[in-house]
């Protein structure tokens, strides 16, 4: 007989690197300092210390105050990518340019209500070049455009409920496409609740995503939108799109989110900070990520979205964002529900061998010490249904199993000496 290979663990490979914990759980209190910004670039320029972007604001909000368990980040990408060596800057700060992806809607071309911002004359230097202000003038400057910002970023920052699970995700059209990591999506079709900053809540499906990168797609269903005193629809609001093409280290960013989930008495938490390194396939910043931020946006200094949460890495400093031309690239796939690749070291595992010998799908073999032994899975098996999937034969197996997450658990049932029996399997990661 023939076996397939598919999802049979190597055990001679080397084990990726484990994710650092996002702090599950967890509920966190953030409060804005009057003048913290100020104080903590002033210490950056007079004693010689490095900028650190863990500070935060709260913006407020009331409604829904759900708090469900958040989303952790897949495993960091290994070394290896080719650095964007920094450039010299030509992009002139003006109106916003929206990304050729957002074309397919046919009312984003009205960009009223997006997040960009005209920043002060006296800023160009620091939003194009990066680097620290050079007097204290310029520095009130850059915290006033900062709250700006983000205070234009909160209406378009929502949080995300998949199941039980929690995310976030960025509006970027009036007609309600959000992006949002490929994890925090799952898969295509999937249900989701979105929380606005007022507390509403609204509901979205998954479509399409590229997991190579962890870039997802949802789309807010219809007929949810508020309407005026004329009875009109008002559109969402949307962050407007900027591009990563010609980021470099040292520039100045805005991330946004939701750790630990919506809290209805805490809003959305602000974290500015610094791009360190631009990779094609990922930015890193110093704008600490929480669980529950992934899929949130990740804003340049004129309001214009640059990026979209994903991980951290192997040091809380090193937080990865997906580069928003990702999106831009890959927008008829993903539009369309069509999901693909994964990231390296985070390839979904069952740990069998098997073959559709009879039209079904047959478990020939179970790795020793894989998630499939570890449900109870055993040889003679056969598998009828993966989660919500029928299996029809073992090819269908391996699609619905490519079509999981990492650290997913999975209802199965099996036929077994011609009984049916149900397991459940937490879906491991290989190489």
């Amino acid at each position: 007989m023939q076996h397939s290979n598919a999802f049979d663990p190597k055990s001679n490979a080397p084990a990726a690197p484990a994710p650092i914990p996002l702090f599950e759980g967890s509920r966190w209190r953030w409060r804005c300092v009057g003048g913290l910004v100020i104080r903590t670039i002033f210490c950056a320029l007079f004693c010689g210390a490095s900028f650190c972007g863990a500070l935060t604001a709260t913006s407020h909000a009331q409604g829904f105050p759900a708090n469900p368990p958040v989303i952790g980040g897949p495993p960091p990408l290994p070394p290896g990518a080719t650095l964007v060596p920094p450039q010299s800057s030509s992009r002139a700060v003006g109106p916003v340019t929206q990304n050729a992806f957002v074309d397919s809607d046919n009312d984003s071309r009205n960009v009223a209500g997006g997040t960009h911002l005209e920043p002060p004359v006296e800023l160009l230097r620091l939003i194009e070049d990066g680097g620290v202000p050079a007097t204290l003038d310029e520095l009130r400057l850059l915290q006033r455009q900062q709250q700006r910002v983000a205070g234009l970023a909160e209406a378009c920052t929502v949080s995300v409920q998949i199941g039980p699970a929690q995310g976030c995700g960025v509006i970027i059209t009036p007609s309600g496409f959000v992006l949002t990591a490929a994890h925090v999506a799952m898969r295509p079709g999937e249900s989701a609740m979105l929380t606005l900053n007022d507390g509403r809540t609204v509901t979205a499906k998954t479509l399409g995503m590229n997991r190579g990168v962890d870039a997802g797609l949802m789309k807010i269903s219809s007929g949810q939108k508020s309407r005026d005193s004329a009875g009109r629809e008002i559109p969402w609001p949307h962050a407007s799109l900027g591009t990563s093409d010609g980021l470099k280290s040292g520039m100045w960013c805005i991330a946004t989110g939701h750790p630990g989930g919506y809290e209805a008495d805490r809003g959305m938490v602000t974290r500015v900070g610094r791009i360190l390194a631009v990779y094609p396939d990922r930015l890193v910043t110093d704008c600490a990520l929480i669980g529950g931020d992934s899929g949130g946006p990740l804003f340049d200094l004129s309001g214009k979205l640059i990026g979209v949460h994903s991980r951290i890495g192997n040091d809380v400093a090193d937080n990865l964002h997906v580069p928003v031309d990702h999106y831009n690239e890959s927008w008829d796939r993903m539009q369309s529900g069509d999901a693909w690749g994964f990231l390296p070291g985070f390839r979904p595992v069952l740990g069998i061998r098997g073959n559709s010998e009879g039209g079904i799908a047959n478990v020939v073999k179970v790795g020793p010490g894989s998630p499939a032994e570890a449900g109870g899975i055993r040889p003679g098996d056969q598998v009828v249904s993966f989660g919500k999937v029928d299996i029809s034969d073992f090819e269908s197996l391996k699609a619905a199993v490519s079509d999981t997450m990492p650290g997913e658990r999975v209802k199965i049932w099996l036929r077994r000496e011609g009984r049916p029996v149900k397991v459940t399997v937490e879906i491991g990661r290989g190489d």
